[in-house]
C-alpha cells in the first residue's frame, strides 16, 4: 500500500507538529516505501503539518573528506547538489527554497523563517557552529525529525561538538573558500572545515537521554519509524554529558585514558 502526502502530514501531526512549527528534517526516502507522488510528498505532507506559519529545514551537505585548506571548496548553491538525500536534493530545488551560504554545510529551508533561519551562515567559523541554521532551529524552540534515520545522521551533534570545542572535529587551520549565493554574488569565506581524521562518533549513546527527559518521541509514517526531538534538550543534554566525558559523542566514551588526552 502507497504513503500519500496526506498520510506523511497526519504522521507528523500525531507525533505533536503543528501549526508554526520548526523541524529540520533528515530523511530516508526508501524508508517510506512507495509514495505516491515521491520526495515531492513527503515535503508537502511536512509542510502541510507545519501549517503556513511554520517552517521547514533540510540539511543539504556538500563538504568531503579531500577538502582542507590546500584544496578548499569553491559552492554555487545555486547549482551544486547536496548527498544527503533525494527529500533535501528536491526541496533545495524548489523556487521558494532559500539555500544558507556555507562551502560545505548549507541548509535549505521553505516557510515563514527561512530567511531568517539561514541569513548569514558563511559568518559562522565553524560550519555548525551559533550562527548557522542547526543553532538557529533549536533557538527558534524547533524539532529535529529523523525519518527513517537514526541519531548518527543528526548534523545537530557537530553544533554540540563544536560549541564544545572539542579537538578533533575541525581541521587545525581555516580554509579560504568561495561561494556563490543565489543572487549569483561571490562571497569569500574563511571558516574551519570539519576533519574526518576524528574518532568514530556514537551519537544514538544520547537517547535513552533525550527518551527519559520527555525530549524524544517515535511515530510511523508506513513502514517509516520517525523520531521527533526537541532540538535544544538534545543540545543542553550532549553538552551536560561532555562536561564529565569530553569523549562522550564518540565510541571512546568513559575511557579516563582518552579523557586525559583532550
Amino acid at each position: 500500500m502507497s504513503v500519500t502526502q496526506a498520510d506523511v502530514a497526519q504522521g507528523f501531526r500525531d507525533l505533536g507538529l503543528g501549526d508554526g512549527d520548526v523541524v529540520l528534517m533528515h530523511s530516508s526516502l526508501s524508508s517510506f516505501g512507495q509514495v505516491d507522488g515521491g520526495a515531492d510528498a513527503v515535503i508537502d505532507g511536512v509542510l502541510s503539518a507545519v501549517g503556513r506559519g511554520g517552517t521547514l529545514v533540510v540539511p543539504t551537505l556538500t563538504g568531503s573528506e579531500t577538502l582542507n585548506p590546500e584544496n578548499p571548496p569553491r559552492f554555487d548553491l545555486r547549482t551544486q547538489p547536496c548527498w544527503t538525500g533525494i527529500v533535501p536534493e528536491t526541496l533545495r530545488q524548489r523556487p521558494e527554497a532559500i539555500r544558507s551560504t556555507h562551502p560545505t554545510h548549507s541548509c535549505a529551508a521553505i516557510g515563514r523563517l527561512a530567511e531568517d533561519l539561514t541569513h548569514d551562515h558563511h559568518r559562522s567559523l565553524t560550519p555548525c557552529g551559533m550562527r548557522s541554521p542547526y543553532f538557529r532551529v533549536a533557538m527558534a524552540g524547533g524539532y529535529i525529525a529523523m525519518a527513517g534515520c537514526n541519531l548518527t545522521a543528526c548534523t545537530t551533534f557537530h553544533t554540540v561538538e563544536e560549541i564544545a570545542r572539542l579537538p578533533y572535529v575541525c581541521q587545525p587551520d581555516p580554509a579560504a573558500c568561495t561561494c556563490i549565493d543565489r543572487h549569483g554574488e561571490t562571497v569569500e569565506v574563511t571558516c574551519y572545515l570539519h576533519s574526518y581524521a576524528g574518532p568514530e562518533r556514537d551519537f544514538p549513546a544520547l537517547e535513552p537521554h533525550l527518551l527519559a527527559q520527555g525530549a524524544m518521541r517515535f511515530g510511523r509514517v508506513g513502514p517509516c519509524e520517525i523520531r521527533l526531538i526537541e532540538s535544544l534538550s538534545l543540545i543542553e543534554a550532549a553538552l551536560d554529558e561532555l562536561r564529565s566525558d569530553p569523549w562522550y559523542l564518540t565510541v571512546r566514551r568513559g575511557s579516563a585514558e582518552h579523557q586525559e588526552e583532550c
